[in-house]
């Protein structure tokens, strides 16, 4: 594996987004503590989940995975995107780097992105609501699986997409209702049953619950389950990337 031209890849695009860290880093955690202090307060003395757990504690792991799934997805496809618009994209292919390697880059530096705002999130609402975490490895799991998985949805988008209207599109359309669908405000167990079983066809639900497992030892599904549907969505996802990116689809004319 060629580990220098990776890590200069990653290099790359995490400085891509650092450059404009205001926007990429600083805004998604502002708009994430907005949601938070408002729904907290409008609602937090109406609404009680998981037997005493208080509603502002209960928004914190579903709005910290919300964030992570959004800007996972964002920097991949915005990245790819750009790169062929301006035509940069044929710099980085020329590069000695395999397929896998180019996956790899990306997808890491999205991620690293995804977390540094979830972390980041996670400690401004410590100090806010004093969130305690029960299982920490499931939030690192979810959290790592989490980002790669959207990360790794924002590639296929980017090389798909012809502009950013397609990026954009997407993200609008599918990943911003899934997300806002998947459990963010609510335990699915609050739902009626038709609406509890049509959510559980939403893979960002399992996503956003076992997360909230990692911080309250409490879920709507057990975390085992949503471990392998987003290890299989990961291992399905990737292999169709990978095969995409042999075939030079919309990335070599």
């Amino acid at each position: 594996m060629n580990v220098r031209g990776t890590w200069t890849l990653f290099s790359k695009e995490v400085k891509r987004f650092m450059v404009v860290a205001m926007q990429t880093l600083l805004a998604p955690v502002i708009t994430a503590l907005l949601y938070l202090v408002i729904f907290s307060h409008v609602m937090s003395d109406r609404v009680t989940m998981y037997d005493d757990l208080a509603y502002s504690s209960f928004l914190v792991p579903g709005l910290i995975m919300m964030s992570i799934i959004q800007n996972a997805f964002g920097n991949t496809s915005s990245s790819l995107v750009f790169s062929k618009v301006t035509g940069s994209i044929v710099f980085v292919l020329l590069g000695p780097l395999t397929h896998l390697e180019f996956f790899i880059a990306f997808v890491a530096a999205a991620m690293f992105r995804a977390l540094l705002v979830g972390l980041a999130i996670f400690i401004a609402a410590y100090f806010y609501v004093g969130v305690t975490v029960a299982a920490p490895v499931y939030v690192l799991l979810f959290g790592v699986l989490g980002a790669a998985t959207l990360a790794t949805i924002g590639f296929l988008v980017g090389v798909w997409a012809d502009k950013f209207d397609h990026a954009a599109t997407f993200q609008n359309f599918v990943i911003m209702p899934l997300s806002f669908l998947s459990g963010v405000f609510y335990s699915i167990h609050s739902l009626p049953a038709v609406w509890q079983a049509v959510s559980r066809f939403n893979p960002l639900f399992y996503m956003i619950d076992g997360f909230r497992y990692g911080f309250f030892g409490q879920s709507d599904v057990a975390p085992q389950l949503g471990v392998g549907v987003m290890c299989g969505a990961l291992l399905i996802l990737g292999i169709l990337t990978l095969v995409m990116l042999r075939s030079g689809y919309k990335l070599r004319t």
